[in-house]
């Protein structure tokens, strides 16, 4: 299943992918900014983000 998020403008600024448990978010240009697991947000490094899903606040 995937989201697509759109500014006020309705512009597509990224998109939540989720597949197996997991949620992938990624710009408007296809890059992965980061996932949630179900537990916890990393970003594209793997870097831990914080607790529950926080994958809407990895985009600029």
């Amino acid at each position: 299943m995937t989201q697509v998020l759109r500014d006020s403008h309705g512009h597509k600024i990224g998109e939540i992918q989720e597949s197996c448990g997991k949620k992938i978010i990624r710009d408007e240009h296809g890059h992965k900014l980061g996932e949630f697991d179900g537990r916890v947000t990393r970003d594209e490094h793997g870097h831990l983000v914080g607790s529950g899903d926080l994958l809407t606040s990895l985009l600029k």
